[in-house]
């Protein structure tokens, strides 16, 4: 049996070439062991990264975990890497993404009813974006396709599980409100917490 100081440094080499969150039962299955034992070191490592304030820290996406880098370096990153061009979700999107978000698994038709106008076009914005994706079919008539987000949306808006978002009652009132002009533009970002997503590059 590999000791806990090889696993962590194999886990360590794994993240790095994997690029997506590296899944706990992927990783148990290769080193035949409980998947219990693998999230225990990944959480040690996650740990290791953030004592010694390493520019690259590990996040855990829904039962799995990736490298990123610390969100304190972003400006040395975009300096690096400038220029870049950003293409930021209009706010259309915003509010659609918002509903997915907090009603999913929800279908076109319910989006559509709350927001009032037709999002196709923005629906497909977002799968193509990889925020949004297919959960199954509703059993209704027709059996419409049923929508969720997906581990993109929370990493880009930086929750670990959906459960994070923040407690919102009455969506519908929300909107309502944006579209009286009674809040502010940036309401929903704030309320939402999606205010941190800067866009995404081209």
């Amino acid at each position: 049996m590999s000791s806990r100081k090889t696993i962590k440094s194999a886990l360590e080499s794994m993240m790095f070439i994997w690029g997506k969150p590296l899944d706990v039962k992927d990783a148990a299955d290769v080193f035949n062991v409980e998947k219990k034992e693998i999230r225990e070191c990944f959480l040690e490592l996650k740990e290791e990264y953030e004592q010694e304030r390493r520019g690259i820290v590990i996040r855990e996406v829904n039962g799995a975990f990736q490298f990123t880098t610390r969100p304190e370096n972003l400006s040395y990153i975009e300096r690096l890497c400038t220029p870049v061009r950003h293409r930021r979700l209009s706010q259309s999107a915003l509010e659609t993404l918002a509903i997915v978000a907090y009603r999913q698994p929800v279908t076109k038709g319910e989006i559509e009813s709350i927001r009032g106008i037709r999002c196709d076009r923005v629906m497909e914005g977002l799968v193509k974006k990889g925020l949004v994706q297919e959960k199954g079919r509703a059993d209704t008539v027709g059996r419409p396709i049923l929508y969720g987000t997906t581990d993109e949306f929370l990493k880009q808006f930086g929750f670990e599980t959906i459960k994070e978002l923040p407690d919102i009652q009455d969506i519908e009132g929300l909107l309502e409100e944006e579209d009286e002009g009674r809040a502010d533009d940036s309401v929903m970002l704030q309320q939402l917490s999606l205010e941190d997503l800067a866009g995404e590059q081209d």
